[in-house]
């Protein structure tokens, strides 16, 4: 038996997996993670000088690597775009007016108990959402609101990823309109590899002039393009329960031992463990059927900036926690009913329901 047998595993289960719990777990991490920072209550857990909800979208990015490869390579290049614009900026141009002019109004009434020059004082809330309907978030702050709180002006902290994740998806959507690309997975490790000299190089980068941008696409890059690697892998030679515990284990040993790059250089083992954990756990059939992980994404930081405004922190860290999760899961769900299904629905035509790209996890967020 050849070494290329051996590790040959059992084909992934596209429309049988946990992608959207691990998701929504993921997060629920992010959530935890800036409660510190919302709270006033110091960094929360750190590893390398980043913290858990840092982590948690690099989980994100891999599963997002890999999901969104495999929909490029089987979709055409200008539905590969529609989808992922119908995916990404529905919900997320709501999440801007919801906050502008619901969330923030309520604000102003509580710290100024008026309305007054809400509509016209920098940055308006028209200017709050003009400016960053891009995805590129330029302003954070909506006039005088959020004055009050242990970490004042900022709306929505978790929002900045969601340019590089597209960013992402362009640098996929290339690399699928080169037949070497689709035929091969030696290009797509090239693409990871050169991700991460990239990362590994970023100072000298930074001395050349580019800026705070390149500096983040750098450095989340590598594992959406680790993750992008692993699906040819999977897709040749499915998942192998012996290889997916090795490369846990490969994988949490680069992100503790190594600072500042063992991160992005675990992407691909992290990617293939997560595959398989995803793979062998079970997920409750609402959350397979209901994707809530991008709104509960989007929608988090704001609710947590709110619950605090109206007093929550008097409640516990805890219950604090507890009272976020509760409102940002509501809001996450309304977002998909309402929003994020129907726009898909809206770009997709009724046969490709039981195509591939319509199983659960597909729809890749955050």
């Amino acid at each position: 038996m050849s070494a290329a047998t051996a590790l040959r595993g059992t084909p992934y289960p596209y429309r049988r997996n946990s992608l959207n719990l691990f998701r929504l777990i993921l997060a629920a991490l992010v959530l935890f993670a800036h409660a510190f920072y919302i709270a006033g209550a110091g960094d929360g857990p750190h590893l390398h000088g980043e913290n858990l909800g840092g982590w948690a979208v690099a989980g994100f990015f891999v599963l997002s690597g890999f999901l969104i490869t495999r929909s490029r390579l089987r979709t055409k290049p200008g539905d590969y775009l529609l989808h992922r614009i119908a995916r990404i900026f529905p919900g997320f141009v709501v999440c801007l007016l919801v906050i502008a002019f619901v969330f923030a109004p309520v604000a102003a009434l509580i710290e100024h108990g008026t309305l007054a020059g809400f509509l016209s004082t920098p940055v308006t809330p028209l200017q709050y959402v003009w400016g960053n309907i891009t995805l590129y978030i330029d302003h954070y702050d909506i006039g005088t609101t959020l004055q009050s709180v242990p970490y004042p002006g900022a709306w929505n902290g978790s929002l900045w990823t969601l340019f590089y994740e597209f960013c992402c998806y362009i640098i996929v959507w290339l690399l699928g309109g080169l037949a070497v690309y689709r035929r091969s997975p030696w290009l797509a490790a090239v693409a990871f590899l050169l991700g991460l000299a990239v990362w590994i190089g970023i100072n000298l980068a930074q001395r050349w002039g580019l800026d705070e941008s390149f500096f983040l696409l750098a450095k989340l890059a590598p594992f959406f393009l680790g993750g992008a690697f692993v699906y040819f892998i999977v897709e040749r030679a499915g998942i192998n329960r012996w290889v997916a515990i090795g490369c846990l284990v490969v994988a949490l040993a680069l992100i503790f031992l190594v600072p500042r790059w063992g991160g992005q250089a675990s992407a691909p083992f992290l990617a293939y463990g997560l595959l398989w954990l995803s793979a062998v756990i079970r997920q409750p059939a609402w959350i397979a059927r209901n994707d809530v992980s991008y709104g509960f994404y989007i929608y988090a930081w704001p609710v947590q900036q709110l619950v605090v405004l109206i007093g929550g922190l008097a409640l516990g860290f805890p219950l604090y926690i507890v009272l976020t999760i509760v409102v940002t899961f509501a809001l996450a769900w309304l977002s998909w009913v309402g929003i994020e299904r129907r726009a898909m629905r809206w770009v997709r035509p009724a046969a490709s329901t039981a195509s591939p790209e319509s199983v659960p996890g597909d729809i890749q967020r955050a």
